[in-house]
C-alpha cells in the first residue's frame, strides 16, 4: 500500500473518482473502487469521504469547475468591434463551451448535473448572467425579455447537451450535432432579440 501525507490521500481518492466518472459516470464511482486505485483499504478511504454520495458530490464540484474553465477559455477567444455582435458571440460561446464539455466529458458532465445544487453552479451561471446583461446593454436583447433569460438559455443548451452526450442522440455525427446546436442557439437568440 502507498503511504500519503495528511491531505494527500483525499486528493488521490478524488482524482481516482474523477477518472472513474470520466469513464463510466456515477455508476462507476464507489469507495470500494477508489481504494485500490489510491493504494489503500476501503476503511482508509472512508476516513476521507463519509459515503458514496459524498464522493459523487466532490466529483460533481470538479466537473463544474472544469465546465467553468471551458467557458472561460471560449470567452477569451471572442472578438468583435461591434458591441451587439460581440455580446451575442459571448453568449453563444458559453452555450458552445457547455456543449463541448458535455461531448468531451459525458461521464463527468452527467455526474456533475446529477449531484450538484444550484449553489455549486453559481460561477457558470454568473458568466451566463453577465453575458445576457451585455446583450441587453449593447441593444441586442430586449430589456423586457431579460427576466428569466438564464433559464431559457440553460435549459435549451443543457437539454440538447444531455440528449447528445448520454442520451438517445449520442451517436449523431459531429457535423450534424454542430449544425443542430447552431439552430438551438439561433432559436434562443430569436426569442430574446430586440425587435
Amino acid at each position: 500500500m502507498s503511504s500519503y501525507h495528511h491531505g494527500d490521500l483525499r486528493d488521490a481518492l478524488l482524482d481516482a473518482a474523477v477518472e472513474l466518472a470520466r469513464k463510466g459516470g456515477s455508476v462507476a464511482v464507489g469507495i470500494r473502487e477508489l481504494a485500490p486505485r489510491a493504494g489503500v483499504s476501503p476503511t482508509a478511504a472512508c476516513r476521507h469521504f463519509a459515503d458514496r454520495d459524498d464522493v459523487l458530490r466532490a466529483v460533481a464540484r470538479v466537473g463544474i469547475a472544469e465546465l467553468e474553465a471551458s467557458m472561460l477559455r471560449r470567452l477569451r477567444r471572442v472578438r468583435g468591434a461591434d458591441p451587439a455582435d460581440r455580446a451575442r458571440r459571448r453568449s453563444r460561446a458559453l452555450g458552445q463551451a457547455y456543449d463541448e464539455f458535455a461531448l468531451a466529458e459525458p461521464g463527468l458532465f452527467a455526474v456533475a448535473f446529477d449531484e450538484v445544487t444550484f449553489a455549486d453552479c453559481t460561477a457558470p451561471y454568473q458568466h451566463l448572467s453577465d453575458a445576457l446583461d451585455g446583450c441587453v446593454e449593447s441593444g441586442f436583447v430586449d430589456r423586457d425579455k431579460r427576466g428569466g433569460a438564464e433559464l431559457i438559455c440553460w435549459t435549451g443548451v443543457h437539454g440538447f447537451s444531455m440528449l447528445h452526450s448520454t442520451g438517445p442522440l449520442r451517436d449523431m455525427p459531429h457535423r450534424d450535432r454542430g449544425a443542430d446546436l447552431a439552430r438551438i442557439l439561433d432559436r434562443i437568440e430569436d426569442s430574446l432579440r430586440r425587435a
